[in-house]
């Protein structure tokens, strides 16, 4: 009976051979579903070869291509499918420069608002029908709500991953806890080991100098220098873009598609120069570490570029608006399609005459000054002011998120191409533990810029294009709406809220007051979780010092 019994479990070398099995399938399925998540394996290969400050640029690049993804699917079924039911054949020949001019053939398609029509659209008669007009308006103002949220959601997160202090030894936990016994694949080990080499060296570095007292006059006179002329260069470059725009609107109807190119071109030549000089000035200040270098560097950039995308919007606003033109808000897409377009085109070109021909003049003309580094600032910004140009022209071109994705899908390749082939890995590492929440919260500066929309639904629409024809205001078609609701009594809670707190500023001052409480709250949760976890280990450590003179007592005396 036991021969029997023993003869009928399984033994041990078996059961050894089942769990090895076992965890060689679980292994196989984890990689496979590593290798489903978008760009997940080359992400790992940039952080292993070039550390973690530039691996933040791609994670941000493909943050943002995630976000007008969901941006384009939003605009594409709320407001595209349903005027394709309703469109008109297009009688315009195409000749292929509207790709590149936005015009022509493209004006009588959905890629600008005055395609859109202002009727209802209803297939069936006496069917339900679809009111273009709500739709517009509240696809979009419901999709800048949605942004603000995902940007304060994403901000909470990378701030808490960030800025959250650690109470272990960061070092100490690398070493012992941060290595991974599920892999089995040789590359794989040689990467893990790579990409932990590159974080303990980062964080092991921070040196400090200290300067003299004359030394610090002179470096603080060669930061206010370095300022002023950044601030004159942005000043110069806006009052040019001005009376450049102003004078392409003037000779817009007697010239030609290519014509309308200049304006483009000279504003994404001002944004793709003036930041190599910014970053020439950076070098001749001479900052403490590569971390200074490039915040101030992305900060002069911010500023630039934000100053020349708000010049932009007040000629929109208060030049092309107020024009004779027939359809004003589809001039005012069409040029925010060429410069997303001239802006894509030259975010190529950087990469290769700013990276390409760099590394061969570095490695065969000058070899002193060797393969380039990856520009991190300036590369960071140029995605900043291309989101930023698809926030201000989603009113205008609901499809722009779409084309944005096209770009960022491409330029993600090509940078990534260029990163491994002509960059070298930075000179200097440092920790970067705060890049993402400080890009997030760059991106939240030129976000306000969409209240252009804003200020737009203020402005008197085209007569004669668009879902808002014949309306005084864009804003016209949401009271009317209310008035249709009133009507009905069992409409009349969506009556009360509408303008009991959707037009009140009282509400708004409220819940943005309630907002500021939550974040102090939370903040002050965090800073008392902080002096805990201090007394704890103050204690901890009274504990172990305790025992150990009581072993030592023991010692002794034994």
């Amino acid at each position: 009976k036991k021969s029997r019994h023993h003869g009928a479990q399984p033994s041990c070398c078996t059961q050894c051979l089942q769990g090895a099995s076992f965890r060689r399938f679980g292994n196989t399925l984890s990689e496979y579903f590593d290798q489903l998540r978008i760009w997940h394996k080359t992400l790992k290969i940039i952080g292993a070869e070039f550390g973690t400050s530039v691996l933040s640029y791609f994670v941000f690049l493909k943050w943002l291509l995630n976000f007008n993804i969901f941006s384009f699917l939003i605009n594409f079924g709320f407001i595209t499918i349903p005027q394709f039911l309703a469109a008109e054949p297009n009688n315009l020949s195409f000749t292929g420069l509207e790709l590149f001019t936005g015009a022509g053939y493209f004006q009588q398609t959905v890629l600008y608002y005055g395609f859109y029509t202002n009727a209802t659209i209803s297939k069936i008669e006496n069917g339900p029908s679809y009111n273009m007009q709500l739709a517009y308006i509240f696809t979009v103002g419901i999709y800048f709500v949605i942004c603000f949220l995902i940007l304060l959601f994403s901000m909470m997160i990378f701030f808490f991953r960030s800025f959250v202090p650690k109470t272990f030894s960061v070092n100490a936990s690398n070493l012992f806890c941060i290595w991974d016994f599920n892999i089995t694949n040789e590359r794989a080990v040689k990467l893990k080991q790579k990409n932990l080499h590159t974080q303990i060296k980062v964080q092991t570095t921070g040196e400090v100098l200290n300067y003299s007292i004359t030394e610090r006059l002179r470096r603080t006179a060669i930061h206010l220098i370095a300022w002023l002329a950044s601030l004159g260069t942005a000043v110069a470059a806006c009052t040019g873009v001005y009376f450049l725009s102003v004078n392409n609107l003037k000779v817009r109807p007697e010239s030609g598609q290519a014509a309308m190119l200049v304006l483009p071109v000279i504003v994404s030549l001002l944004n793709t120069l003036i930041p190599f000089f910014f970053s020439w000035l950076g070098h001749l200040e001479k900052f403490q570490t590569p971390g200074q270098h490039i915040y101030v560097t992305i900060i002069r950039n911010t500023i630039l570029k934000m100053s020349i995308v708000g010049i932009l919007c007040y000629y929109w606003l208060n030049v092309v608006a107020t024009s004779e033109s027939q359809c004003w808000e589809t001039l005012v897409g069409q040029d925010i399609y060429r410069l997303v377009l001239v802006d894509f085109i030259f975010c190529l070109l950087g990469s290769f005459f700013g990276e390409f021909l760099r590394r061969i003049i570095g490695t065969t003309v000058c070899i002193r000054l060797g393969p380039p580094e990856f520009d991190i600032g300036r590369n960071v910004l140029d995605l900043i002011y291309a989101q930023t140009l698809t926030w201000i022209g989603i009113l205008f071109s609901p499809l722009l998120p779409g084309i944005q994705t096209i770009a960022f899908f491409i330029v993600f390749f090509v940078k990534k191409v260029s990163l491994m082939r002509n960059c070298q890995p930075p000179r200097k590492v440092w920790r970067t533990t705060q890049m993402m929440t400080s890009f997030i919260l760059l991106l939240f500066c030129p976000s306000f810029l969409g209240v252009v929309c804003f200020f737009t639904l203020r402005l008197k629409p085209s007569e004669e294009c668009g879902p808002f024809r014949g309306l005084s205001l864009m804003y016209a078609a949401v009271d009317e709406w209310i008035q249709i609701l009133d009507s009905y009594t069992a409409y009349r809670w969506v009556v009360w809220i509408y303008h009991n707190l959707i037009k009140s500023v009282l509400f708004f001052f409220a819940l943005s007051t309630f907002v500021l409480i939550l974040t102090y709250l939370y903040w002050q949760i965090i800073q008392g979780r902080k002096t805990m976890i201090k007394s704890l280990r103050s204690q901890i450590t009274n504990v172990s010092l305790a025992f150990s003179c009581i072993f030592c007592i023991i010692w002794l005396f034994c």
